[in-house]
């Protein structure tokens, strides 16, 4: 029998605040860091995944994984990859551990980076990446992946069938579509708050250059500061160019709508994460406020339930999934099939080390078995410690391009991981604090 024998967590953190990368109104100094895990079975079969954070806390994290662990440890590879959703159930519905959630927190995420390592390990078996290995499975193997328990007033299994069904003829021509031109992208990499206004000039024609007609700008700190701001990279970028923004949280409802009232005359084509992430009906209030503005959320959404009721409000414009904040691969399914459901694009979270990786699998198997569509759909990019992953993304001409490699792309380089391990690697004993 071929048995999961090691499930091992690592505290891996980038310092990233020396430089403000990555910096916003309410992480002005963010360390990019990575809850990582390494799954091994008794044949010799691996797999990678990652949750990710910024700085203090990963180290709750990892000890998330660890309680975890246990309830991987000796299970049969062959059982856990015939059923995956009932693997993903079993870490988020064990009785005693789900006391800290339920479905949410710290432990939510620990699942995350289990699940996404059994989907890595999965792809490797299979010599497929996970977008590719999705979009091969039967209607009815992925919605075996779904609990509907919680989401049956909003989507049955039924529905979702005939989402899936819907979308089966034309698999193989988007397939072709994706491998030939790729999937749209927009980059962040320009407008992190801590970042000199030459900077983001600078770096916002750079974006248009390469082929990106969307970028991002952080605001929400001082609005004499986002008025500069925004000025300088709609003169950067020209008209044409959807420039997005994001808050991350740093609003109350009614701050929200009056900031956004500010800014709209450089037309802002989004405003994400306006105010709590829990709020859902502030969100729908800032969504009729804010009009023909789009609100967009979602990376900081506990679970599938606060989507369905986000979608159900009338809440978003734009779902913004994340590919470890909820439990995976596996929970993000039942997400996408919720936005097919309620025709809301999904424009994924990618701002953090690893989920550019990630997260462009379950794009392009939206794209490819679910939606069918990339109108109005870009995966955020964010040009940031790619280079410590043994299988980068890659972008050409503002899309990313589809992933060759078997597996999810969370693997990171053995001397990344070791130099970088808190609070023993070398990149820490140097006297960087965190």
């Amino acid at each position: 029998m071929n048995h999961i024998v090691e499930v091992k967590a690592t505290d891996v953190r980038f310092p990233t605040s020396r430089d403000l990368d990555g910096s916003d109104a309410m992480n002005p100094e963010p360390d990019y860091s990575a809850t990582y895990v390494t799954i091994r079975t008794s044949d010799g079969d691996v797999g990678y995944g990652l949750a990710f954070t910024v700085g203090r806390g990963n180290d709750v994290t990892v000890a998330a994984v660890r309680a975890l662990a246990p309830l991987a440890l000796g299970l049969d590879l062959e059982e856990v990859l015939a059923d995956l959703g009932g693997f993903s159930r079993r870490l988020t519905g064990d009785s005693q551990l789900r006391w800290l959630g339920p479905e949410k927190g710290a432990i939510h995420m620990a699942a995350a980076a289990v699940v996404n390592a059994v989907w890595d390990l999965y792809g490797r078996r299979e010599g497929k990446p996970v977008w590719q290995l999705l979009s091969d499975m039967t209607p009815e193997q992925l919605v075996d992946l779904v609990d509907f328990r919680y989401l049956q007033d909003a989507l049955t299994r039924d529905e979702a069938l005939e989402i899936l069904r819907r979308a089966e003829p034309g698999r193989a021509a988007r397939r072709r579509h994706l491998l030939e031109h790729g999937y749209p992208a927009y980059t962040t990499t320009p407008g992190w708050l801590g970042y000199t206004d030459e900077k983001l000039v600078r770096l916002s024609q750079d974006a248009v250059a390469e082929g990106f007609t969307q970028i991002k700008l952080k605001v929400g700190a001082v609005l004499e500061d986002d008025l500069r701001r925004l000025r300088l990279a709609r003169e950067a970028v020209g008209p044409d160019v959807r420039i997005a923004v994001d808050a991350n949280q740093a609003w109350g409802v009614p701050q929200a709508i009056e900031w956004m009232r500010g800014l709209k005359p450089f037309d802002p084509y989004w405003i994400e994460e306006p105010t709590s992430p829990d709020d859902i009906l502030g969100h729908a209030a800032i969504r009729r406020a804010v009009a023909p503005v789009k609100v967009a959320t979602g990376e900081h959404c506990h679970n599938q339930v606060m989507f369905k009721q986000l979608l159900q409000a009338g809440a978003i414009d734009i779902l913004q999934l994340d590919a470890s904040r909820v439990a995976g691969v596996t929970e993000n399914v039942a997400i996408l099939l919720l936005a097919a459901k309620f025709g809301v694009p999904v424009c994924p979270h990618a701002g953090g080390v690893g989920l550019c990786e990630m997260v462009q699998h379950l794009s392009m198997f939206d794209f490819i078995a679910v939606s069918g569509s990339t109108e109005d759909r870009v995966i955020e990019y964010v040009d940031h410690l790619h280079e410590h992953f043994t299988a980068p993304v890659r972008l050409r001409d503002g899309n990313y391009l589809a992933p060759a490699a078997p597996g999810i792309g969370a693997e990171l380089y053995p001397a990344s991981a070791a130099d970088h391990r808190y609070p023993d690697g070398p990149v820490w004993r140097e006297g960087t604090d965190v």
